[in-house]
C-alpha cells in the first residue's frame, strides 16, 4: 500500500508539473495570440486608411480634372468673347457645352436696362419656358435687391452665405437649382448684370473653386463688353468725325471756290482798272512832258513846278498801277517764269550798286556777302524787283549810319538770302500783316516815307511763284531781317 500510495505521489507530482508547463505554454500561446490579434487590428486601420487616403486621392484628382477642364474651358470661352465686339454676341458663345465643362447644367445671365428701368436676359440653358417666364418675374419684382447686388459686387452660392443678403433659399427654389453660384457682371462703363449658373446634381456638390471659376467667368464677360461698349463709342465717334469732316470739307470747298471766283474778279477787276488808268495816265504824262519842254512858250515859275509834280505823281501812280498789274498776272497764273540758272551774288551786287547812291546820301553801309557761285533757279528781272524792293525798304526805314546787310546761307535743297537792316524795327502785331496788299505799319516813320503798301506783297507772289518763301525777323526799335528761300540751281 505504501508503494501505490508513492507511486500514487509521484504520479500527481509529475501531471502537476505538467499542468504547470502546459499552463506556462497556454500562457505564452495567449500572449502571442493578443500580439498578433494587436497586429491584425493595426493592419486593419492601415488599410482602412490607406483605402480612405486613396479615396481622397481619387476625388482630389477628380476635382484637379474637374478644375482644369473648366480652366481649359474658361480660356477658350474667354478668348472667344475677347474678339467679338458686339454685345449681343460676346452672350451667344456661352453654349451647353461650355456650362457642362465647369459642372453645371443650368445658366441664365441678365444685363440692367437703364433706359428700360428692367433686368433683360440675354443667355439660358436649361429652362423651358415655362421656368424662364417665372424666373422673370421674380427678377422684376425683386429687382432693387439684385442692383443691390451688383452695387455690392458680391458673389454669393450655395456654399458661401451672405450675411447682407437673405437671397439663397428664394434662389434656390426660383431657378431649380440644388446648388448654384451667381457673379455680378460689372463693366467700367455702362450698364451692368449677374451670371447664375446652377446645378440639381446632388453627387457633385460645387466647391470654393467653382465659385472662383464663375467669378472669373463673369468679370471677362464684364471686360468684354467693356470692350465691344468702347469699340462702338469709339466706331460711332469716328463716324460722325467722318461726317462732320465730310461736311467741313464739302464747304471748306465751297468756299473755296467763291474765294477763287472773288480772287478772279479782284484780279479781273484790277487788271481792267490798270489798264483803263494807263492810258489817261500816259496822255497826262505826255502833255506835261510836252509843257515842260517849252514846244508850246515859255511858263512862269509857279506853273513849272505844279507841271513837274504832276509828272511826278504821274510817274509814281504808272508804278503803283504796273505793280497792282503784275501781281493780278502772277496769281492768276498768267506771268511766265523765265527761270535760269541765276548767279544770286551778281544780281545782288548789281542792286546794291544801283541803290548805292541812296545809301550814300545817308550814309548808311550796304554790304553783300553772298559766296561766289551761289547759283538759284529763278527769272532774273523778277528777283532783281524782289532785291529792289526789299534792300529799297531797308534803306528807306533805316537812319543816318545805320548798316543794311545782304548776306545767304544754304537750306537743304534751296538757298535762303537774308537782307538784314539796323533800322526802326516792325511791331510785333504786324509780322503777319505786312505781306497782305495795301498793308503799311502804322507809325511815325512810315508817316514820312511814301508808299503804296503794294511792293512787299508782290515780293511775296513773286518768290512763291519760285516755289519759295519769304518770312521776316524784326523787334520794334532793332531792325529787321527779311528772309526768302529760291530752289538751288540744278
Amino acid at each position: 500500500m505504501q508503494i501505490v500510495a508513492i507511486i500514487c505521489f509521484v504520479g500527481i507530482v509529475v501531471i502537476s508539473i505538467v499542468l504547470v508547463y502546459k499552463l506556462d505554454k497556454i500562457k505564452e500561446q495567449g500572449s502571442s495570440i493578443d500580439k498578433l490579434k494587436k497586429s491584425l487590428d493595426e493592419m486593419d486601420e492601415q488599410a482602412k486608411l490607406i483605402v480612405r487616403t486613396d479615396m481622397e486621392l481619387n476625388k482630389a484628382q477628380e476635382e484637379l480634372d474637374k478644375k482644369i477642364r473648366g480652366l481649359f474651358t474658361l480660356q477658350g470661352l474667354s478668348r472667344s468673347m475677347m474678339t467679338s465686339l458686339e454685345e449681343n454676341q460676346i452672350f451667344r458663345m456661352i453654349t451647353p457645352e461650355h456650362i457642362h465643362e465647369l459642372g453645371f447644367e443650368k445658366v441664365v445671365a441678365f444685363l440692367w436696362n437703364s433706359a428700360q428701368k428692367r433686368f433683360d436676359i440675354h443667355v439660358r440653358t436649361g429652362y423651358p419656358e415655362e421656368e424662364i417666364n417665372d424666373i422673370k418675374k421674380y427678377i422684376e419684382e425683386n429687382k432693387d435687391d439684385y442692383l443691390e447686388l451688383m452695387k455690392k459686387a458680391t458673389t454669393i452660392s450655395s456654399i458661401t452665405r451672405s450675411k447682407e443678403l437673405s437671397l439663397e433659399n428664394r434662389i434656390t427654389s426660383v431657378f431649380k437649382a440644388t446648388f448654384f453660384i451667381m457673379s455680378p457682371i460689372l463693366p467700367k462703363e455702362g450698364d451692368g448684370g449677374f451670371l447664375f449658373v446652377g446645378t440639381d446634381d446632388t453627387e457633385t456638390p460645387i466647391n470654393e473653386g467653382d465659385e472662383e471659376l464663375i467669378t472669373i467667368l463673369a468679370n471677362q464677360l464684364a471686360q468684354a463688353l467693356e470692350n465691344a461698349r468702347l469699340f462702338d463709342k469709339t466706331w460711332k465717334a469716328q463716324q460722325s468725325l467722318e461726317e462732320k469732316v465730310a461736311e467741313r470739307t464739302s464747304e471748306l470747298t465751297s468756299a473755296l471756290k467763291e474765294l477763287q471766283l472773288v480772287s478772279k474778279r479782284k484780279n479781273d477787276f484790277i487788271s481792267s482798272v490798270s489798264h483803263e488808268l494807263r492810258t489817261p495816265l500816259t496822255s497826262i504824262k505826255g502833255y506835261a512832258a510836252i509843257l515842260l519842254a517849252g514846244k508850246l512858250g515859255e511858263m512862269p515859275a509857279e506853273i513849272r513846278q505844279r507841271l513837274e509834280k504832276i509828272n511826278k505823281h504821274s510817274d509814281e501812280l504808272a508804278h503803283m498801277v504796273n505793280e497792282l498789274l503784275d501781281i493780278a498776272r502772277i496769281e492768276s497764273g498768267r506771268q511766265i517764269m523765265k527761270k535760269e540758272n541765276l548767279d544770286i551774288k551778281e544780281v545782288a551786287e548789281k542792286v546794291a550798286d544801283m541803290l548805292g547812291v541812296q545809301a550814300k546820301e545817308k550814309n548808311i553801309s550796304l554790304s553783300v556777302n553772298i559766296p561766289n557761285n551761289t547759283f538759284v533757279l529763278a527769272d532774273r528781272q523778277q528777283i532783281e524787283r524782289v532785291f529792289i524792293n526789299l534792300v529799297g525798304n531797308a534803306l528807306k526805314f533805316t537812319p543816318e549810319k545805320g548798316k543794311v546787310a545782304i548776306s545767304s546761307q544754304p537750306a537743304n535743297e534751296a538757298v535762303q538770302v537774308d537782307i538784314t537792316d539796323s533800322g526802326c524795327g516792325i511791331p510785333e502785331n504786324a509780322l503777319d500783316a505786312i505781306f497782305e496788299e495795301f498793308y503799311r505799319v502804322d507809325n511815325a516813320v512810315n508817316e514820312g516815307v511814301k508808299g503804296t503798301g503794294l511792293g512787299l506783297s508782290l515780293v511775296k507772289h513773286v518768290v512763291e511763284a519760285h516755289e519759295g518763301k519769304i518770312w521776316v525777323k524784326s523787334k520794334l526799335g532793332s531792325g529787321s531781317t527779311f528772309s526768302f528761300t529760291l530752289p538751288k540751281a540744278g
